[in-house]
């Protein structure tokens, strides 16, 4: 019988959200990590999400 093989899980924090993540790699530069909120924050331009999901993660304006 096989052994399964274990995944090693790797936690980051958001350096701009402080919100934690997980990740399967590891990562050289943690300094350089924003969570995907963060990102849609410093560039609103770029969110090409639909509208539904943004109205699901409570980010639409009124």
């Amino acid at each position: 019988m096989a052994r399964k093989k274990k995944k090693q899980i790797f936690r980051y924090n958001c350096t701009i959200t402080d919100e934690e993540f997980k990740t399967t790699r590891k990562v050289e530069n943690t300094d350089d990590l924003i969570s995907v909120k963060a990102y849609y924050e410093m560039n609103p331009e770029k969110d090409d999400r639909p509208e539904h999901i943004k109205i699901q993660l409570g980010e639409v304006e009124s």
